[in-house]
C-alpha cells in the first residue's frame, strides 16, 4: 500500500466530517472522492492474491473505471460492487458506508471471514447485498434491519451463530429474497418476518432454528411464497397451511426437522406446486387425498414418517403424468401397488421400502423408464414382472430385498445395459439363477443371499467383468465353483457361505487382486487352499470354517494370522489354532524296490535266478532288504532317542533353575509382605541413573492411594507421585494389570528397555520400571498440564480455559505425528503405540504435545479377546477395522488410523463415535460424506475462531486417507509429516495437490 492510501485511513474520519460540510455545488468533487475513498479503505482490508483489484488506485479521482464496479451515469456515483468469486481473503473492515449510492453489493464466493461490519447497516440504497459463501463469523447484526430499500439478502453458507433480533426484519418490507442457509443459527425464527409481505424466495435451511412457526400470521401469511426450504433444523408443531398462503408456492422443503401432526390436506390446492419435501419428520395419518391434485409435481418425498393407512390408490392418476421422483419409503403403509402406477410415464425414481406392503409388483411398473426402483423390506409376494420397454435401457438400480417374492429370476435382467446394482436377496424363489442376469456390463452389484437358489453357480458369473460383490450365500446351491470366477477381476466381496458347494477352491482366485473380502464357510470344499491365494495382498478377511479342506495354509497375506473361528470344522487344516489331526495332501514317499538287491538283470530285464522258486527267491531278497533297512532304521532310532534323552534332561533343569527362581520370589514376596501388609519389596530400574534405590512397601504408599489416581486405561492405573520421598521429582507411575503381563523379568526387562530407548521431543520419557511377580511399575515424566481429551471437550466453560485455537491444534496435530513416525522409523524395532487416542496426548506448559503410553503391547504375553474387547470400549472409534475383523494383526497402519481418527477429533471438536437419541453418529463417515458433497468445513469446531480454509481442508482429507478402511491405503507416519509440514508451507497453489 502506498504511502497516500496510509494517509487516506488516518483522515478517513476527517474527510467524512468534510464531505458532510460540502453539501453541493462545488462539494461534488470531494464526494466523488469518498467513492474513492471507501472502496481503497476496503481494498486495504483484504488480500488479493490474483491481483484482480489492481487497477483500484488511490490517484484516480473516480472509481467508476475500476474493474468489477458499475457507476450510475446520472451522478457519476458507484452504483454496483461485484467481487465475486474473485478468492479474496480476510476481513469486511470500514469503508464501505462511504458509497452512500451503492444499490448492489456482492462479496460471494470468497474467504472474507471476520464479522458482518454494522456500518453495512448505513448504506440507505442498498437492495442488494451478497455475502454468501464465505467463513464470516459473529451474529447478524440487528443494524442490517434499517436497510428499508433491500430487496435481496443473502448471507448463506457462513458461520454466523446465534439467535435473530425480533426486530431485524422489522423495517424489511421489501425484502423479496432471503436466505440465511448454512449456518449455526439458533433460538426462534422472528416473528417480524411476518412483515416481509413481498418475499418470494425463504431458505433458512441447514441451522439450529428451533420452535413453531405459528406466530402471527408466521410465514404461512406470506402469500407471495414461491420457495420455502426450512429444511435440517429443529422446528416443530403441525403446519396450519392456509389456501390463500399456497397459491403461488412452487417448491416447499421441510425435511429434517421435528414436525408432527397430519399432512394439511391444502397442500392439494396448490396449483404450481413442483417440489414437495415432508421427509424426516413426525407427520402421522393417511396421505391426503388432495395431493393427487397436484398436475404440476415432479418431485414427492415424504419418507421416513409415521404414515400409515392404505397406499394411496389415486398414485398413477393422470393428475400426476409428470412424477419424476416418489419416495415413500420408512412409514407404515400398506395394502397393495395400483395398477395404475404404470401410467407414471416420465417416473425415475420409485422408493416404497421399509413399508408393510403386499400384493404382487404390477407389470406395468417394469415397463416405464424407471432408473431406480426400491421395494425391499416389504410383504410383497408373486414372481418379478419381466422388465420391457424403456425400463431396458433405463434401469440402474433394483432392490426388491427382504420381500416373498418367489417364481424365477426373469432372464429378461440380463438385457438391462445400465444395472449397476441388483439386490433380491432375502426371498423364496426357488429357482436356478440364470446366466443372462449377468450379461449387464455395468453390474457392480449382485445380491442374492437367502434366496432359496439352486443349481450350481454359472460359469460365466463374471461375464459383464464389472462386478465388485458377488453374494450368494445361504442358499442351495451346488457343483464347485467354476473356475471362470477368476476373470470378476473388480471383485473386492466374494461370499458363497452355507450352500452345498463341493470340489475344491480354484487357483484362478489369486487373478482376483482387488479382493478384500472371501467368505466360503459352511459347504463341502475339499483339497487344500491353494498357496497361490497367500499372493492377494488387499484380503482384509478369510471364513473357510466347516468345511472338507486339509492341508497347510497358504503363506503370507491373511491367512497365516487368522482367527481359529475362520478355520474350525474341517477335517485336517494344518495350524497350531485347530486341535484336530493335520493331513497333507502332499504325494507319498518314494519305496525302495525291494528286488534291486538280487542278482543283476540281463539286457532283457529278466533276473539271473529264473530257475529258482519264486516264493523263496522273494523271500532271500527280502531278507537282504530287511536288513540294510533295519541298520539304517536302528540308527536313526538311536540318534533320535539319545537326542529326545538330551532335550528332556536339559528341560528338566530349566524347570528346577525356574522353580528355584519362582519359589526363592515367592518366599521374597511372602517375608515381605509380612512386613510390609502384602506389598512385594524389589529393585527399582532408573535407565537414567547409576544406582537404582530399593523400594519397599513405605515406598507405595502415595502410589497405591486412591487420591493420588489420575488416570485409568486398558493395560493399568496411572498414579502422581514423588520418586524418593517428599520434596523429590514428581513422576507418573503406571500400574499395570499383571494377568496378562510378561512373567518372567527377562522379557520383562528387555521389552521396557526398547521402550526405555525411544526419546523424542514429543514422546514422554520412560524412565524406569519396578518389578515383582505381583506388582509391575512403569516410571515416566509428569506432566502437569493435563491431556488433549480435557482441551478439546471441557475447554471454553471458563475465561481460564479458552478453546483451542486453530495454531494449538495444528501443532498438536504435526507434533503427535512426529513422535509416532519416530516410533515407527527410528525405533529398531519399530515400536507401535496400539492405543492412540486424546487422553493419551498430554501437553506441556505451552501446549506442545507428549505421547504417552506407547508401545505396553510389548509387555502383554497374549493380545487375547479380553483385552481387545476391553481395547475397543476404552478407544471406541479408534480401533482399526482390521483388528475387529478376524485376527489381532498389530501394525503400524492401525496407529496411523487411530492418528486419523485423532485429527477428525481435534478439527471438529466432536467424538469418534456420538449417540444420539435416535441415530449414531460415526465420525469419519459423517465427515467423508460432508466432502462428498463439497459442504466439509460445515463440521470444523465453531469453538476454535477463525481458521485457514487452506490448511483446514487438506488436514481434513489427510485425515480420512488415514481412516481408510484398506490399511495399505493408508500412509506411513513419516509421510504424514511430510505432508502437514507442506501444509503448513506457504507454498502458492498448494491446495491442488489434495
Amino acid at each position: 500500500m502506498g504511502f497516500r492510501s496510509m494517509l487516506f485511513l488516518v483522515f478517513l474520519s476527517v474527510l467524512s466530517v468534510t464531505s458532510a460540510a460540502f453539501g453541493g455545488g462545488g462539494g461534488e468533487s470531494l464526494q466523488l472522492n469518498d467513492d474513492v475513498l471507501g472502496l481503497i479503505v476496503f481494498k486495504s482490508g483484504v488480500q488479493d492474491p490474483g491481483s484482480y483489484l489492481a487497477t483500484w488506485s488511490e490517484d484516480d479521482d473516480s472509481p467508476c473505471a475500476w474493474s468489477f464496479v458499475k457507476c450510475n451515469p446520472a451522478n457519476g456515483r458507484v452504483s454496483e460492487v461485484d467481487l465475486n468469486g474473485l478468492r479474496l481473503s480476510g476481513k469486511i473492515g470500514r469503508g464501505l458506508e462511504k458509497l452512500q449510492h451503492l444499490s448492489v453489493l456482492s462479496l460471494a464466493s470468497n474467504n472474507l471471514s471476520g464479522v458482518i461490519s454494522p456500518q453495512l447497516g448505513l448504506l440507505p440504497n442498498l437492495q442488494t447485498l451478497n455475502l454468501s459463501h464465505n467463513r464470516i463469523s459473529g451474529t447478524v447484526p440487528e443494524s442490517l434491519g434499517n436497510m428499508s430499500s433491500l430487496q435481496f439478502l443473502d448471507l448463506s453458507e457462513n458461520s454466523l451463530s446465534g439467535a435473530l433480533s425480533d426486530s431485524m426484519l422489522e423495517n424489511l418490507g421489501s425484502l423479496r429474497f432471503l436466505s440465511l442457509a448454512g449456518n449455526s443459527l439458533e433460538g426462534p425464527v422472528p416473528s417480524t418476518l411476518s412483515k416481509c409481505t413481498l418475499l418470494n424466495h425463504l431458505n433458512l435451511s441447514n441451522n439450529h432454528f428451533s420452535g413453531n412457526l405459528r406466530f402471527s400470521g408466521g410465514i404461512w401469511g406470506l402469500t407471495r411464497l414461491r420457495t420455502i426450504d426450512i429444511s435440517n433444523n429443529e422446528l416443530s408443531g403441525s403446519l396450519p397451511i392456509g389456501a390463500s398462503f399456497l397459491h403461488n408456492l412452487k417448491e416447499l422443503s421441510l425435511q429434517n426437522n421435528h414436525f408432527s401432526g397430519e399432512i394439511p390436506g391444502d397442500l392439494g390446492l396448490c396449483p404450481h406446486l413442483i417440489r414437495l419435501d415432508l421427509s424426516q419428520n413426525l407427520f402421522t395419518g393417511k396421505l391426503p387425498e388432495s395431493l393427487q391434485r397436484l398436475n404440476s409435481l415432479w418431485f414427492l418425498n415424504l419418507s421416513n414418517n409415521l404414515l400409515d393407512g392404505d397406499f394411496p390408490q389415486w398414485i398413477g392418476s393422470l393428475e400426476l403424468s409428470s412424477l419424476e421422483y416418489i419416495d415413500l419409503s420408512g412409514n407404515s403403509l400398506k395394502g397393495s401397488l395400483p395398477d395404475t402406477m404404470g401410467g407414471l410415464k416420465l417416473l425415475k425414481i420409485l422408493r416404497l421400502n421399509d413399508n408393510k406392503l403386499s400384493g404382487e409388483i404390477p407389470e406395468g411398473v417394469f415397463g416405464i423408464g424407471l432408473e431406480e426402483v426400491d421395494f425391499s423390506r416389504n410383504l410383497l409376494s408373486g414372481s418379478i414382472p419381466p422388465g420391457s420397454g424403456k425400463m431396458v435401457e433405463s434401469l440402474q438400480v433394483m432392490d426388491l430385498s427382504g420381500n416373498n417374492l418367489s417364481g424365477d429370476i426373469p432372464p429378461e435382467m440380463g438385457l438391462f445395459s445400465r444395472l449397476r446394482y441388483l439386490n433380491l436377496s432375502w426371498n423364496s424363489f426357488h429357482s436356478r439363477l440364470p446366466p443372462e442376469v449377468v450379461y449387464s456390463q455395468n453390474l457392480s452389484v449382485l445380491d442374492l443371499r437367502n434366496s432359496a437358489l439352486i443349481g450350481e453357480i454359472p460359469e460365466d458369473i463374471c461375464e459383464s467383468g464389472s462386478l465388485g460383490i458377488l453374494q450368494l450365500d445361504g442358499n442351495s446351491l451346488t457343483g464347485g465353483i467354476p473356475p471362470q470366477i477368476g476373470n470378476c477381476s473388480s471383485l473386492t466381496l466374494l461370499s458363497l457361505s452355507h450352500n452345498n458347494l463341493s470340489g475344491t477352491i480354484p487357483e484362478t482366485l489369486s487373478m482376483l487382486k482387488k479382493l478384500k473380502i472371501l467368505k466360503l464357510e459352511v459347504n463341502q470344499l475339499s483339497g487344500e487352499i491353494p498357496q497361490e491365494l497367500g499372493k492377494l495382498e488387499n484380503l482384509l478377511a478369510v471364513n473357510v470354517s466347516y468345511n472338507r479342506l486339509t492341508g497347510r495354509l497358504p503363506a503370507g497375506s491373511i491367512f497365516q494370522n487368522l482367527d481359529s473361528s475362520a478355520l474350525e470344522g474341517n477335517d485336517g487344516i494344518c495350524s497350531p489354532l485347530l486341535k484336530g489331526p493335520c493331513k497333507m495332501n502332499a504325494p507319498k514317499p518314494i519305496v525302495i524296490n525291494p528286488f534291486a538287491y538280487g542278482n543283476q538283470t540281463d539286457d532283457k530285464g529278466n533276473n539271473g535266478g529264473d530257475n529258482e522258486p519264486l516264493a523263496s527267491t522273494r523271500s532271500s531278497r527280502h531278507h537282504r532288504f530287511l536288513s540294510v533297512s533295519a541298520i539304517v532304521a536302528i540308527s536313526a532310532a538311536a540318534i533320535i532317542a539319545v537326542g529326545v534323552m538330551v532335550i528332556t534332561m536339559v528341560n528338566a533343569s530349566v524347570r528346577r533353575r525356574i522353580s528355584f527362581v519362582d519359589n526363592a520370589l515367592e518366599s521374597m514376596c511372602s517375608s515381605s509382605s509380612s512386613r510390609s501388609q502384602g506389598m512385594a519389596t524389589g529393585k527399582l530400574i532408573l535407565f537414567d541413573t547409576k544406582s537404582s534405590p530399593d523400594w519397599v512397601s513405605s515406598s507405595f504408599e502415595s502410589v497405591l492411594n486412591k487420591a493420588s489416581e489420575i488416570g485409568e486405561g486398558v493395560f493399568g492405573t496411572v498414579y502422581k507421585a514423588p520418586l524418593g520421598g517428599e520434596g523429590s521429582r514428581v513422576v507418573a507411575i503406571k500400574k499395570l494389570t499383571s494377568s496378562k503381563i510378561l512373567q518372567y523379568p527377562e522379557d520383562f526387562d528387555r521389552e521396557v528397555r526398547v521402550l526405555g530407548k525411544a526419546r523424542h521431543q514429543n514422546l514422554i520419557p520412560l524412565r524406569g520400571y519396578y518389578w515383582t511377580p505381583q506388582l509391575q511399575l512403569l516410571v515416566s515424566d509428569f506432566v502437569p498440564g493435563g491431556n488433549l481429551e480435557s482441551k478439546l471437550h471441557e475447554m471454553g466453560t471458563s475465561v481460564s480455559s479458552p478453546p483451542l485455537t486453530w495454531a494449538v491444534r495444528f501443532k498438536v496435530i504435526l507434533g503427535t505425528a512426529k513422535g509416532l513416525a519416530h516410533l515407527h522409523h527410528s525405533c529398531q524395532p519399530p515400536i507401535i503405540h496400539y492405543n492412540i487416542k486424546p487422553s493419551n496426548i498430554l501437553l506441556d506448559e505451552n501446549l506442545n504435545p507428549k505421547i504417552s503410553d506407547f508401545g505396553l503391547a510389548r509387555l502383554v504375553a497374549k493380545l487375547d479377546r479380553h483385552v481387545m474387547s476391553n481395547r475397543f470400549q476404552a478407544a471406541i472409534g479408534y480401533v482399526a477395522p482390521e483388528l475387529a475383523c478376524q485376527s489381532l494383526r498389530v501394525n503400524e497402519k492401525c496407529d496411523v488410523y487411530g492418528f486419523g481418527m485423532l485429527i477428525l477429533e481435534i478439527v471438529t471438536g466432536r467424538r469418534p463415535v456420538e449417540y444420539g437419541e435416535d441415530n449414531v453418529l460415526i465420525l469419519n463417515d459423517h465427515v467423508r460424506v460432508l466432502l462428498e458433497q463439497g459442504n466439509v468445513l460445515e463440521c470444523v469446531d465453531p469453538a476454535m475462531g477463525g481458521y485457514p480454509d487452506e490448511e483446514v481442508l487438506p488436514v481434513l482429507k489427510l485425515a480420512l486417507v488415514c481412516t481408510s478402511q484398506i490399511p495399505s491405503s493408508r500412509p506411513s507416519m513419516a509421510e504424514v509429516v511430510q505432508i502437514l509440514q507442506v501444509i503448513k508451507t506457504p507454498v502458492p497453489h498448494r491446495m491442488e495437490a489434495y
